[in-house]
């Protein structure tokens, strides 16, 4: 894998990053009673959540304010992106009383908004969709007053097994992109740029709210982030994006290219904003749920349930 990122980032001028992190880089270490509130509740219904499974650099703030990414569909992932710290292989079991105990678990956390993600479930015939369907309904029941946010995966592009879920009308439909067309084959060899788009496009036009998020400092250019988001803006009409430093997890992952600054991310901002994306987020520390409930106040269509 790592060959194959040497291999692509030789196409640009960028040159693999060895010096230590710059100080914008710097995030909250977890503690307080916030987070251990959190940390019990999330023990005690044996829940997954991104924040650890993929090491995110925010824990420590958001957790502090009560809130966390849940994760469903197990800890194990059937993909092997080149940039992700989840563990990868054939998950041994569907837990299936699992969509009940998330649904506990975001009761007792009295959210205004819950982010939902998941690993892929390729192995199964409909990779999982069933159970994404079946955890929003009993989200929906458990906490009426909580907006749902989902942050998809591509089900292998099976339109059945995606309508499942925009069946269920999540207040926000999140699938990332994660990285420019040309990267696709290192950071996310088992997936397709295209697919992806067309997801976020099917779920626009069924009237959802989208959100897509990408990494930056992989190894692509300014002028690819810049093409990204013109087309999916174009083809897809997404209303949020997401832009955040990308950081190497170990050193069997892909390597950082270069540290983007504040200000080079203010100017992704500012320049989004102009193409037609309703709300960004673009900053070093940035991951898809990173002041989600923010994104949401932000859009007046998409107010939190409990708001008002």
């Amino acid at each position: 894998m790592i060959s194959l990122s040497h291999q692509i980032l030789n196409n640009t001028p960028q040159e693999y990053v060895r010096r230590r992190k710059p100080d914008w880089l710097r995030a909250k270490l977890p503690g307080g009673p916030g987070y251990l509130r959190l940390r019990q509740i999330i023990d005690q219904n044996r829940l997954h959540t991104v924040c650890e499974s993929a090491m995110c650099p925010n824990m420590g703030e958001c957790w502090a304010r009560g809130t966390a990414t849940l994760m469903i569909l197990g800890d194990v992932c059937t993909r092997s992106c080149g940039f992700c710290h989840i563990a990868t292989g054939r998950p041994a079991t569907l837990d299936l009383d699992e969509p009940r105990r998330a649904a506990e678990a975001v009761a007792l956390m009295q959210l205004r908004h819950i982010v939902i993600t998941s690993v892929n479930r390729d192995e199964l015939p409909d990779g999982g969709a069933s159970v994404w369907a079946e955890t929003i309904r009993r989200v929906r029941q458990s906490s009426p007053q909580t907006s749902v946010e989902v942050l998809i995966p591509d089900f292998c592009g099976d339109r059945q097994a995606l309508q499942l879920v925009l069946d269920e009308r999540p207040d926000i439909l999140n699938h990332n992109l994660e990285t420019v067309p040309r990267l696709y084959p290192a950071v996310r060899p088992q997936a397709k740029y295209d697919r992806s788009v067309q997801l976020l496009r099917r779920a626009k036009q069924q009237g959802l709210t989208t959100k897509t998020g990408i990494m930056v400092g992989i190894g692509e250019t300014d002028e690819e982030v810049t093409a990204l988001m013109r087309d999916v803006v174009e083809r897809a009409g997404c209303d949020i994006l997401t832009i955040g430093q990308y950081l190497q997890p170990t050193r069997h992952h892909l390597p950082i290219a270069r540290w983007v600054t504040p200000q080079q991310f203010a100017r992704f901002k500012q320049l989004g904003e102009t193409i037609g994306f309703r709300h960004i987020e673009s900053g070093p520390l940035v991951r898809s749920s990173y002041h989600a409930e923010d994104q949401v106040l932000s859009l007046s269509d998409v107010a939190p349930r409990g708001a008002g």
